[in-house]
Parts: structure tokens; C-alpha cells; sequence
């Protein structure tokens, strides 16, 4: 990396946050650049030797990862992970590239918890590339959301999302396509939208 870049990036983000990247980025498996921001409470990972592996992403204050036994964790580059968010993964949960999950959202592959001595039902959890997920949202097991996909504050998704499509309320219904952007046009789904 040159000497400019080095510059450039510590003028995007202070060096404190840097340092706190890279003291959090220790429990992961494999990663790129973790960018840390915002404060306390630091990012908590509570990891019980399941794998956890991360691009060049960012997470804020208050995010919380729980990464079970035989649990596999993927967060893509240019994602972010907002406060507060809670990803419980006991299986497998795969998050894209450049996705963007806002404050207060729970993404689970289990229901954590068997009913009548049932055995634990694990489910895979994958959002696709480009998707957004508005405050307060929960992502239950089983679930895939496709690429560009938009899925408003509160929802709780409980089935697969097909890509470049908005879904919303409890449970998440759909409300409306989006344009898929062009193929020499890296779009988000806001700039498909008004397109």
C-alpha cells in the first residue's frame, strides 16, 4: 500500500478507530480492513469456535455476532453492520457484498431453542449482494434475500426475498419492483429506484 493511500484512508476515518478495528478484528478467521466507529459499547463477539470471516467492512457501536460451534459467519466487503445489531449464527449466515444494515436489526439461523424436546432446527441465512435492511428488522432462518433487495424498517422476514424487489411489515410482504441497475452502471437499489 503507498504512502498516499495510507494517508487518504486515515483522513476518511479517525486513527482511533483504526486501533479498535484492529484489536476487534483479532477473533476473525480471515478478513480484510475492519473498520470500527463510533464509540461505546465496542462490538461484541461472542464466538464458540465456529468460523467468522470478513472483507473490508465496517461495524458500529453496540453490534453483537454470535458465532456457534459449527457456525460459519461471511460478511462481504463494503458492508456495514449499524448499532446494535444482533446476528446469531449457529449454522451458516452469509452477507454479501456492499450491503448496508441499519441500527437494531436481528438476523438469526435458529430459533435458539427447541419446543417439546424437539431437536434444534438450523436453517442457513444468505443476503445477496447490494441489499438493504431497514431499522428493526428481523431475519429468521432459512431465509434468502436476493441481490438489491430492499426490506423496510420492522419487517420480519420469514421467507425468501427474490432480488431487486421491496419488502415490508410483519411478516414482510411484497410491495414493489426495482429496476435492476444496467451492466455498466454499478447502481444501488436507491439510484434503480429513480431511474
Amino acid at each position: 500500500m503507498t504512502f498516499q493511500r495510507i494517508l487518504s484512508r486515515l483522513k476518511k476515518y479517525p486513527l482511533k478507530d483504526y486501533i479498535a478495528g484492529f484489536l476487534f478484528s483479532g477473533k476473525f478467521d480471515r478478513k480484510g480492513v475492519l473498520v470500527y466507529s463510533d464509540g461505546r459499547p465496542y462490538p461484541k463477539i461472542i464466538h464458540k469456535g465456529g468460523t467468522l470471516v470478513a472483507g473490508n467492512c465496517q461495524f458500529y457501536s453496540g453490534v453483537r455476532l454470535e458465532i456457534g460451534k459449527n457456525g460459519r459467519l461471511e460478511i462481504g466487503n463494503g458492508s456495514y453492520l449499524n448499532r446494535n445489531t444482533l446476528i446469531i449464527c449457529e449454522k451458516r449466515v452469509d452477507i454479501g457484498r456492499n450491503c448496508k444494515i441499519a441500527w437494531d436489526v436481528v438476523i438469526m439461523d435458529s430459533d435458539l431453542h427447541p419446543l417439546n424436546s424437539e431437536p434444534l432446527v438450523n436453517k442457513p441465512v444468505f443476503i445477496e449482494d447490494n441489499v438493504w435492511i431497514g431499522c428493526r428488522s428481523i431475519i429468521l432462518k432459512g431465509v434468502t434475500i436476493g441481490e438489491g433487495a430492499v426490506v423496510a424498517a420492522g419487517s420480519v422476514v420469514t421467507k425468501s426475498i427474490p432480488p431487486y424487489t421491496i419488502w415490508g411489515g410483519a411478516p414482510a410482504k411484497f410491495i414493489a419492483h426495482i429496476n435492476a441497475p444496467k451492466d455498466d452502471v454499478a447502481a444501488t437499489p436507491a439510484q434503480a429506484i429513480y431511474e
